[in-house]
């Protein structure tokens, strides 16, 4: 077992819950896997202390006289009560499902089952589109790296000219036993064979390409239908354009993750759309015919009289494209703001004095309303 600190080892904190311990193994797992580093042997040692340090924090038990003894509690030195087989030969029932899930493969199962079909990963990328792109759709194009077969070995792995043979060290099976002598007692557990990694295969002649790896990266670029509607956030999945499986496993997906800018005006409300209008106070009091700026251009429309500030009015059909709908679309909500006039002359000023005075209490009903209610008033 290591000497670092497991949670350390791990890159989490001492009060990380399970999830959080599973995650964080998943993710560092995956980046030390010996598939991706074939030719690494500070990978390979870090990946077996990834699972070492996993297979004890993982546990509630271990993980509890982890945190109270330390190392101390797994050396059989010490008298810790698991002996020195705990870090490397535990349960890794928990491991193979997920490394079923990340590789494709089970993690120490048998050789038939690491050398059957393996999927490929999937790949993110990330574009960036305008709001009328998002709001009307658009092609873009999408570029990106991938693995695909080595165009060497054909995804063999091995040079050409030759093949995988059976492995020497565990005969084929992907599994070697290992006993260990504690106290008079012999302990015997079975782990992945090495020098195959649990495939019962021994490349003797790496291909020279792609080191054993049986895949090599490509540039691709693909023309891709952006949908109308789409939303900020939102992804688009391209069928088996990700990542090569192996051993005639399927292709991985391409996952396209969406970001639009912000429009200056506009903002989105599922599928609506809203903005702010100005008004003057002879607009609002007299009424007028203003224009209402669109995502397609501006339209006329007729602001009544006596309209009060905040009043929201709504253009139907004019907000965004609903996905995969030819003629469903949302609306376009805006709301007015009278805006007070600045700068007004003495002789303007005058005449706005005149026509307040012209005014009485009925012609400020919000205004009478509210002190009624304030002060007690009886109508």
């Amino acid at each position: 077992m290591t000497d670092r600190d497991l949670y350390e080892v791990l890159g989490v904190d001492r009060n990380a819950d399970a999830d959080t311990i599973k995650k964080a193994y998943r993710n560092m797992a995956k980046k030390y896997h010996p598939d991706l580093h074939p030719d690494d042997k500070e990978a390979e040692a870090k990946f077996k202390e990834i699972n070492d340090a996993y297979a004890i924090l993982s546990d509630a038990e271990k993980k509890d006289k982890y945190d109270r003894f330390g190392a101390a509690a797994f050396d059989p030195a010490a008298g810790g009560g698991y002996g020195g087989f705990e870090g490397g030969f535990g349960d890794f029932g928990d491991l193979g499902d997920i490394f079923g899930s990340i590789f494709g493969g089970g993690f120490g199962g048998s050789a038939q089952r690491r050398n059957g079909p393996r999927r490929g990963d999937d790949i993110g990328v990330r574009i960036t589109l305008t709001f009328e792109e998002a709001a009307f759709g658009c092609k873009k194009d999408v570029s990106y790296t991938r693995l695909c077969k080595c165009s060497v070995c054909g995804g063999s792995g091995a040079e050409k000219g030759t093949q995988a043979q059976t492995c020497p060290d565990c005969h084929g099976t992907g599994q070697r036993t290992v006993i260990q002598r504690m106290g008079g007692m012999s302990f015997q557990s079975k782990t992945t064979c090495e020098k195959c990694r649990g495939t019962g295969k021994y490349i003797p002649t790496p291909c020279s390409k792609c080191r054993g790896n049986g895949l090599e990266k490509e540039s691709k670029s693909l023309k891709v239908n952006i949908p109308a509607g789409i939303n900020n956030g939102e992804r688009i999945a391209l069928r088996s354009q990700g990542n090569e499986g192996k051993n005639g496993g399927a292709s991985g997906d391409l996952i396209i993750q969406v970001a639009v800018r912000p429009h200056k005006i506009f903002v989105r409300d599922g599928y609506d759309i809203a903005c702010e209008i100005p008004l003057t106070v002879a607009e609002a009091i007299l009424g007028a015919q203003i224009e209402i700026p669109t995502l397609e251009g501006n339209v006329k429309f007729d602001i009544p009289e006596e309209t009060q500030t905040g009043s929201s009015f709504t253009l139907r059909g004019k907000g965004i494209p609903y996905v995969n709908s030819q003629n469903r679309r949302g609306d376009l909500i805006f709301t007015v703001n009278v805006e007070i006039p600045r700068g007004l002359s003495d002789k303007q000023k005058g005449h706005i004095r005149d026509f307040a005075a012209s005014c009485g209490e009925k012609n400020y009903s919000k205004k009478a309303k509210f002190f009624k209610g304030l002060f007690g008033k009886n109508d």
